[in-house]
């Protein structure tokens, strides 16, 4: 059974459902969401001039979501799709001719790998699978959960070369050349169907709202209701456990166009001997990083935000810190272990902590 935590992830949306007239009367506020996409509740939020053009743009999203999820789908099967499930079936066997969104997503997470220090791995499958097996028949039976051992892990390891990922953009296959390959987009799907949804929507003519895809929020334009100047994104205290009270929130986020994403160890773990064990796994030593409770990254693109977030987390604070700098219009907070909060100086202007508004003066 899931947590709520997963559900609801990391970031609440400091708005209400339902539909409210705003200051500027030719706008209202409207909200609908959806949960059969990538596991987690997906809640948009716009301000349009009725509800039927409300309609127009979430039916946009929910489907392009929904085509997305099917095609980054690593455990099932779809009738007329290959997918990433298709590309693990056969690896070593023989090339896969896949829709362009594939092989767009595996050559983002190629470019970043580079651009990084490399721990976030798309082709950790092998080793993300055995810890998925660990975790699952642990929460199913606590009083037996174990650690998987670490020269299962260890072996595991060896199929996980991400050079081994042949992607050929001009026949848009895919190829991973060793038997036992398996390619894991956990780290960067949402937030990479996110940004999709959010540029086609805005081509479509949105101007003013907000997806919500579990930890992964992005903002178009700016909210018009005719007080405030930006979105209010708030970051969830990592030991809270009710989702949507202000008193949980570690801080709050001011943005538009852009996008807000956290990676916790919070979010999806479960409990051996003690000791909680989460999903985010470090290539390196193959086990959960343990250097923060969580870390947010606010970028303009969705993707890079989700793909950083997760980056960020499994880094050591010197090394993590920065990367974080390195990066032009990225910032970061990274909540310690004993609690203590860390920010880029970039975030200053941005934090309800620090004295950043949202609204007129």
């Amino acid at each position: 059974m899931k947590r709520i935590a997963i559900i609801f992830a990391v970031l609440s949306i400091l708005l209400a459902p339902g539909c409210t007239k705003t200051a500027e009367s030719e706008y209202a506020r409207y909200t609908d969401s959806f949960f059969d996409t990538f596991d987690t509740l997906v809640i948009v939020t716009a301000y349009t001039k009725s509800e039927a053009e409300f309609k127009a743009y979430f039916e946009l999203i929910k489907g392009r979501f929904q085509e997305l999820h099917r095609l980054y789908d690593i455990y099932n099967s779809y009738e007329g799709i290959n997918n990433l499930k298709t590309i693990n079936d056969r690896a070593g066997q023989e090339t896969v001719e896949v829709e362009q969104e594939i092989i767009d997503l595996i050559l983002f997470a190629k470019e970043w790998h580079g651009r990084t220090h490399g721990r976030v791995n798309i082709a950790l499958g092998p080793v993300l699978q055995i810890w998925h097996r660990y975790r699952t028949e642990g929460l199913d039976d606590p009083q037996n959960a174990a650690l998987p051992p670490l020269e299962l892990l260890q072996k595991a390891r060896e199929r996980t070369d991400l050079e081994q990922v042949i992607v050929d953009p001009e026949k848009g296959t895919v190829y991973l050349a060793e038997p036992g390959m398996s390619l894991d987009v956990g780290a960067i799907a949402k937030g990479y169907a996110a940004e999709l949804a959010a540029r086609e929507a805005a081509a479509a003519g949105l101007s003013s709202g907000l997806i919500s895809a579990g930890g992964n929020v992005r903002v178009i334009g700016r909210p018009l209701d005719g007080v405030r100047e930006r979105w209010a994104i708030g970051i969830q205290e990592p030991e809270a456990s009710i989702f949507g009270e202000s008193d949980n929130l570690l801080d709050t986020i001011f943005i538009n166009d852009g996008a807000v994403v956290s990676s916790g160890d919070y979010q999806r773990y479960y409990t051996v001997g003690g000791k909680r064990y989460h999903h985010l796994i470090d290539p390196e030593t193959l086990m959960p990083a343990d250097h923060y409770r969580a870390v947010t990254v606010v970028a303009g693109d969705s993707a890079v935000a989700d793909y950083l977030s997760t980056e960020l987390f499994l880094l050591p604070y010197a090394e993590s810190r920065a990367l974080a700098d390195s990066l032009d219009g990225v910032e970061a907070i990274w909540v310690m272990p004993d609690g203590e909060v860390k920010i880029t100086r970039g975030l200053e202007a941005m934090l309800k902590s620090r004295g950043a508004t949202n609204v007129n003066p």
